[in-house]
């Protein structure tokens, strides 16, 4: 076993908590605390009753998730939102959310393990906002072709791409999750290629417009890499069993 005030110590320092703005509605942090102690490490992507009566089945577990339980704001704790406290009360379930400073951590960030995984050289911070970065760029030098290959490789699934007139995909900016409306500042940067999880229609338009390659993986897709090498992290550091909950599959 181990001791959850150390976890959540241990996770508010390396990924910032209390620094980084995020919706408010994230709620960045311990959500749901237990009776203290930790028998297993449970990493998912999203809190959703059916992950959390999963992760339930482990009493004393700590809950690990990148889209936490208060996305809404405050809202009446009936059907579905009654089910998850219950079920995580009653197994005695800690859970923990990290949405930004997930996506944004230098290590075991989503954005650059997914560049990582794509195959992406000479990784950098891009889009920095109030003094934190949006999102990563690096250096590919093939071919579109190879890029939508390797990307869809990376997140497992068919992704849906918009083509520009460019062959040779020279410089690639990642930013996971729901960022396609990033597409103007991406193309302002001069790069030739986003990679992101998904988008509304306007966004496909605006990449054609400026002939910009904008790849659509998945927000899930995008999303599954940090909780995956953190859970593995904590796991680790606190002698932990760990397991990753993959619900949604190849979305």
């Amino acid at each position: 076993m181990a001791i959850l005030s150390e976890i959540v110590g241990f996770l508010d320092a390396e990924l910032r908590t209390s620094e980084i703005q995020d919706y408010p509605g994230a709620l960045n942090g311990l959500q749901l605390q237990n009776s203290g102690r930790i028998t297993k490490v449970i990493s998912a992507v999203d809190a959703s009753l059916a992950v959390i009566e999963e992760a339930a089945k482990t009493p004393g577990a700590l809950l690990l998730v990148h889209h936490g339980l208060f996305w809404q704001g405050a809202q009446p704790i009936t059907g579905p939102r009654f089910g998850k406290i219950k079920a995580a009360i009653n197994a005695d379930l800690a859970i923990y959310s990290t949405h930004l400073p997930l996506d944004m951590h230098p290590t075991f960030g989503n954005n650059i393990l997914l560049a990582k995984a794509i195959g992406l050289r000479e990784v950098r911070t891009v889009l920095h906002k109030k003094g934190w970065p949006t999102g990563v760029c690096g250096v590919w030098d093939r071919s579109s072709a190879e890029l939508k290959a390797a990307v869809a490789g990376a997140v497992g699934r068919e992704i849906v791409i918009c083509e520009s007139s460019r062959e040779i995909i020279r410089e690639v900016v990642v930013i996971t999750g729901g960022a396609a409306s990033e597409v103007a500042a991406v193309a302002d940067l001069g790069v030739d290629a986003f990679v992101t999880g998904e988008g509304s229609h306007w966004t496909y338009v605006e990449a054609e417009d400026r002939d910009l390659t904008l790849l659509y993986a998945g927000h899930y897709a995008t999303e599954t890499f940090g909780v995956r090498e953190l859970g593995a992290i904590l796991a680790d550091r606190f002698g932990l069993p760990g397991e990753f909950i993959d619900r949604i599959g190849g979305l």
